[in-house]
């Protein structure tokens, strides 16, 4: 990545945002919590970074060794100060205003959830206390609205699509906002930004002024994938699994789109939640949908469901292709379910609390070279447990390829191995190796893709 155009500049919040503690300041500062400050600042190098079509954490970090951002309390709140921040993010010295409102976004979460974890309130020692934890993050970024009746939709899909998958999915984001929905994905390029963009212009079509345009990310990702331009409410979470709980607990029905490893890892998360016995007569509505020329890629990764967990995974979703129209009038129906479930059970619509969630995909997995190795992928888990460890290994490889810690892990210790039963290891084999064939793993036009990752029989 070619050195760009920096800046200095001081920058405040545009509104209200709450006067930091001396010592929230101090754990933000280079001179307090090295940890702390080294996070808000990979997180608001990747919001200034915004349209930069590159996923390599590592590379964007690299390109600006020296950007600084400082935190100064102010009487009427922060203000941040940038040194050698990218230009791209300022209009004739102004910052842009989404990127300005996301900015403060991150530093409101990371300050936030730092606090939270030095609370007697939060226990992470159960799953219930990590569903509250997650619960009391969306609260506090203004995420979650009572009495609203559910029509947020999640949409999931690959950051590296082509042109046709990209315009596929603003077309479904248009037919979701005639019909008044509201979109939420990972904040990213691709999948995550085309159902938000057609969903703005249906909403101004229907004089739809307060649409809700959601982007649910992390830090390892955020780095990786910049958040596009119209998510009006970014949330960060501590982690790759607190944000897929989000996710679940958050949205009313998903829709996944073509992608490769994350849709992969996000789709099999889901798959294993929804088969927890628990969770048997729970309307959650999903769809997979694509243009006419993706049918194949989707085919492939209902046959991989229908190998790895059986008939009764594919029973938890519909495939929808190429008609637009179809995916969003069967989710506005699906969506009526949960809706009509939720009054007769006294759940909240703002947050499905009746969802079953294991503590095993509420706990953080460290993709290291050992533990990829020992995951246990068999036929001899109960389904639900196959989905979590399938889940973990799409994460592993997710980090190989995309985030500044297990880009680094593999320069030094070459590409994790991944071992399991010939007949699970054979049909993710050739799903893996499809990504890579479809340009999934990567945006094309850098240098081409190495895998990260060695499947052994």
């Amino acid at each position: 990545m070619p050195q760009r155009q920096v800046i200095n500049a001081s920058v405040s919040p545009k509104g209200s945002l709450e006067t930091l503690s001396q010592r929230e300041v101090q754990q933000l500062s280079e001179a307090g919590s090295g940890s702390i400050y080294t996070l808000f600042r990979q997180c608001a190098l990747a919001i200034l970074n915004t349209g930069a079509h590159i996923d390599n954490a590592k590379t964007i970090l690299d390109a600006y060794k020296d950007f600084e951002v400082r935190i100064h309390q102010q009487d009427r709140g922060v203000r941040l100060e940038l040194l050698n921040a990218p230009a791209d993010a300022f209009v004739d010295g102004e910052m842009i205003a989404s990127t300005r409102e996301m900015l403060f976004s991150a530093l409101r979460d990371i300050v936030y959830t730092e606090n939270e974890l030095d609370s007697q309130r939060i226990d992470l020692s159960n799953s219930q206390g990590i569903t509250d934890y997650v619960f009391h993050l969306l609260r506090n970024a203004r995420t979650l609205r009572p009495g609203v009746e559910p029509k947020i939709v999640v949409c999931w899909g690959g950051h590296s699509i082509n042109t046709e998958e990209y315009k596929y999915t603003k077309k479904v984001g248009h037919e979701l906002g005639l019909r008044s929905l509201d979109v939420c994905t990972g904040c990213g390029p691709g999948v995550m930004k085309g159902p938000m963009k057609g969903a703005t212009i249906s909403h101004a079509k229907q004089r739809i002024t307060g649409g809700r345009y959601l982007g649910l990310t992390e830090p390892g990702i955020i780095a990786a994938e910049a958040p596009n331009p119209i998510v009006n409410e970014l949330v960060i979470l501590p982690d790759i699994e607190k944000r897929l709980e989000a996710f679940v607990r958050v949205g009313h029905g998903i829709i996944i789109f073509p992608g490769g490893a994350g849709t992969a890892e996000e789709f099999l998360y889901l798959l294993g939640i929804l088969m927890h016995p628990d969770n048997r007569g729970l309307p959650f509505p999903v769809i997979l949908t694509g243009p006419k020329h993706a049918a194949p890629y989707l085919q492939q990764l209902h046959a991989f469901v229908g190998a790895t967990l059986g008939e009764a995974a594919q029973a938890h979703y519909q495939i929808i292709i190429d008609d637009p129209a179809e995916v969003a009038r069967q989710m506005t129906a699906g969506l009526k379910a949960v809706k009509q479930f939720r009054r007769e059970r006294n759940d909240a619509f703002h947050f499905n609390w009746l969802l079953k969630i294991d503590e095993g995909f509420q706990r953080p997995f460290d993709p290291t070279h050992e533990n990829m190795a020992s995951l246990q992928l068999s036929h001899a888990l109960p389904p639900h447990e196959l989905a979590a460890n399938l889940r973990r290994a799409f994460s592993g490889i997710v980090a190989g390829n995309v985030k500044d810690k297990g880009i680094r892990l593999i320069e030094q210790n070459g590409p994790y191995e991944i071992h399991g039963d010939p007949a699970i290891m054979q049909p993710l084999d050739e799903l893996l190796q499809a990504f890579v064939a479809q340009h999934r793993m990567k945006l094309p036009g850098g240098a081409a893709y190495v895998p990260c990752y060695r499947v052994v029989q």
